[in-house]
């Protein structure tokens, strides 16, 4: 483990019975970073979560803090916080008070306690509210208490189960912005699961995408979106184009695969090992696809394709497009696209640059119901998890 790892996770299996829960995981969590357990249900990351925390024990596998084993160490001796869906704050306390009882309870001197809260309620930006009760709050406001009091005894790590969940998408997303600046100022490693792939891009440093027990791929968010190492980190983050193709041929880390009408294209195979003649999935973002009503004169990645269907989305139009083998692609449409209306049956081209494309081998049998879906689709997945 590198010097500034805070969480180690080393070959950690969890059962449930007959029922592999976490499969083998093996990751570091390093000092002072947002780090994001993300995936659905079912998934492990909850799981995982509580097994840092010790609220759960692993099967095999050790868990280390600060470099220290702490696989059989009771939660209350581990110098972590958790902060849950469900605040849990003390309504007859005031919002000093529910701040103060971590120090308090460790018996911290008055002074101490008393400076540790304002700094920490500065922080949150509730210092103005020191006095008023939690049922004076707003929700938001009172999982700002709770991440004080959370952080007020300056934990090597703050754990977070899906803390937003219970908030409307207006104040989930402005929350996502104060969670990250609340990190940032005070420093401390946030380890937090969510299913919600816009939270965890938005607010994270690393990402681990979970699926079935198994850690798919660990990434920065812009690595996760762009460069996905399996069909279903692929399908899972944001919106792709899954294409069922075949390897024609393999120079280094291009290859040329062609679609079932024979059309050829580039992509990058990003070091993965393919055989020629081998099926495989072709991966294309919709907001790197580019439409043109006539033939392109230049050299490059096309496709000529129909017009399905058109969807306003507000800042792009959503359009599903189909090919001549069947295949189905969807296409974004932003303002600064020269296109006339487009209207279903209209004949159109597809473009896109050759670093847009990128070849991923087929789903895994392990996968869940989910990739396995992806694969057998073979054509436009959107992300979508159950709670």
């Amino acid at each position: 483990m590198a010097d500034d790892t805070v969480i180690g996770i080393e070959k950690v299996s969890k059962r449930f019975g007959g029922f592999v829960a976490v499969h083998e995981a093996d990751f570091a969590i390093a000092r002072g970073k947002f780090f994001s357990m993300l995936g659905p249900s079912g998934c492990g990351k909850t799981t995982t979560l509580r097994m840092i925390a010790g609220f759960e024990q692993t099967t095999s596998g050790r868990i280390t803090l600060e470099g220290k084993d702490v696989s059989r160490v009771p939660p209350y001796k581990r110098n972590v916080n958790t902060v849950f869906q469900h605040y849990a704050l003390f309504p007859h306390m005031s919002v000093f008070d529910n701040v103060a009882f971590g120090p308090r309870s460790r018996r911290t001197g008055r002074e101490e306690v008393s400076k540790r809260v304002r700094e920490l309620l500065d922080v949150v930006r509730l210092s103005q509210f020191a006095e008023r009760k939690p049922g004076q709050l707003s929700g938001g406001q009172q999982q700002r208490v709770a991440l004080a009091r959370a952080l007020v005894n300056y934990p090597s790590a703050l754990l977070l189960d899906e803390p937003l969940g219970a908030l409307d998408l207006k104040l989930r997303q402005a929350m996502q912005l104060e969670l990250k600046r609340i990190q940032r100022e005070v420093g401390i490693t946030f380890v937090y699961v969510t299913h919600d792939q816009e939270e965890a891009l938005t607010m994270s440093d690393r990402i681990a995408v979970m699926n079935e027990g198994h850690v798919e791929q660990i990434a920065s968010p812009e690595e996760i979106y762009d460069k996905p190492a399996s069909v279903f980190v692929a399908g899972f983050i944001g919106v792709a184009n899954l294409l069922r193709v075949t390897v024609d041929s393999v120079n280094g880390e291009q290859a040329t695969v062609k679609f079932p009408d024979d059309t050829r294209v580039s992509a990058s195979s990003a070091g993965a090992s393919f055989a020629i003649g081998s099926p495989a999935t072709l991966m294309l973002r919709p907001e790197r696809i580019r439409l043109s009503m006539t033939e392109p004169s230049t050299k490059g990645a096309r496709l000529g394709a129909s017009v399905a269907q058109l969807t306003f989305q507000g800042p792009l139009v959503r359009t599903e497009l189909r090919t001549s083998d069947g295949s189905e692609i969807v296409a974004h449409i932003g303002p600064d696209d020269d296109l006339p209306a487009l209207r279903p049956n209209d004949q159109v081209w597809l473009t896109w640059d050759e670093d847009a494309a990128r070849l991923l081998p087929i789903a895994d049998e392990r996968l869940g119901g989910e990739a396995r879906e992806i694969e057998e689709i073979g054509q436009v997945h959107f992300a979508r998890s159950d709670a």
